[in-house]
């Protein structure tokens, strides 16, 4: 099959891959209708990611059609739609249990080197090296899914292929965003990151009952869709004071929850110090979100690309008693609630798929991602 591979110098290809083949009674094989670039892709193109080797198969957000399916599978039958979680988690672990799907033991296919990362093993993730998961990914013709039957999802009739596929991973994501900011009616909320997720986290704000949602961005034309899809008010950072915008906006208090959903790497600038410690400072965006807070209010962190990082303001946490979280997309939990919000038509995602291309022109796809955000805030691309 056809398969968009990494390949060493960072350069991406559609190359010829091994079909994938059931390796166990619960995968199914999904055809893939639709796939999408994500941010956290983004750090892989350079090539600096421990355990990315040449011919991977990238990408995670997707859905398809299943066509085989293995013995143990109860939920699935060929020719079903589903959506697919980014996130591989096995439903039964003591994590699984207690709805934590992306802390799951058994979701990873080398949980050692999980473990080394990470210090435990987590819930694996398609078309990420191994520490990640393992697993193939999205971008091709096919793909294995592993316990299909906790991880995949039947779409509904009514929702449209680009509105579901943000169910992969955007959507749980924002959705993990706002929950776990906990969110309460009449809350003032900030997003930092106009992209997808942050977005749909806002959006989620606005379910969840927030009297206020404030989207911060430095790409106008994100910040416009933010508007014009999520109904937020917007802040360009790069000509206004972030914090002292946002206590305008609540009361002198500042927001009672932030949210950070930049993504990407930690920092675009180090420092000399950075360069000899090979470590990366504190995101910018989630500094700003300590200190724009107000005092009791709640901090949620998605960006998964922050690493290691030293200089976090550990001091104006405790003065300021916030609380500050941090999690990855609990999909497993939450795409059956978001695909029923999307029947209703109370999630609409379509708009975040600015941009098409067939399965070939991935590559191009990609670079426009990466290098002009301002006009491309998702590629999709359809194998078929």
């Amino acid at each position: 099959m056809r398969a968009l591979c990494w390949t060493t110098g960072g350069e991406l290809a559609v190359r010829q891959v091994p079909d994938p083949e059931l390796r166990n009674d619960h995968d199914v094989i999904v055809r893939v209708r639709r796939s999408a670039t994500c941010g956290a892709d983004l750090p892989l193109l350079t090539g600096q990611v421990p355990g990315l080797a040449a011919g991977d198969v990238l990408g995670h957000e997707f859905l398809g059609d299943v066509v085989e399916v293995g013995p143990g599978v109860r939920r699935h039958r060929i020719g079903d739609r589903v959506v697919v979680c980014a996130s591989v988690a096995c439903g039964a672990c003591w994590y699984c249990r207690r709805g934590l799907p992306s802390c799951c033991d058994n979701g990873s296919s080398d949980p050692t080197a999980s473990e080394a990362e990470w210090g435990h093993p987590v819930a694996g993730c398609f078309g990420q090296p191994r520490a990640a998961g393992g697993f193939a990914g999205s971008h091709a013709e096919y793909v294995r899914v592993p316990y299909a039957d906790v991880g995949a999802f039947p779409v509904p009739e009514s929702v449209g292929d680009d509105r579901a596929l943000f169910a992969s991973d955007a959507a749980p994501a924002g959705w993990l965003g706002a929950e776990g900011g906990e969110v309460r009616p009449g809350d003032v909320v900030a997003v930092w990151g106009a992209g997808a997720v942050g977005q749909l986290a806002a959006r989620a704000a606005w379910l969840l009952g927030a009297e206020r949602v404030v989207v911060v961005d430095r790409h106008p034309g994100r910040l416009l869709m933010a508007r014009q899809h999520v109904g937020a008010e917007t802040i360009d950072r790069r000509d206004t004071d972030v914090a002292a915008q946002l206590r305008e906006f609540s009361g002198g208090r500042g927001p009672d929850v932030c949210v950070e959903a930049v993504g990407g790497p930690a920092g675009e600038h180090r420092s000399l110090a950075d360069r000899f410690t090979g470590r990366a400072r504190v995101p910018e965006a989630v500094r700003e979100a300590v200190y724009a807070c107000r005092k009791g209010g709640s901090v949620f962190v998605l960006n998964g690309g922050a690493r290691h990082v030293d200089a976090f303001p550990a001091g104006t946490v405790v003065h300021k008693g916030l609380t500050v979280r941090g999690g990855r997309q609990h999909g497993q939990r939450h795409i059956p609630m978001l695909l029923d919000r999307m029947a209703r038509d109370e999630l609409r995602t379509e708009h975040l798929a600015s941009h098409h291309f067939p399965l070939e022109r991935a590559a191009e796809g990609y670079a426009l991602f990466r290098d002009r955000p301002e006009e491309c805030l998702r590629a999709v691309f359809t194998p078929q």
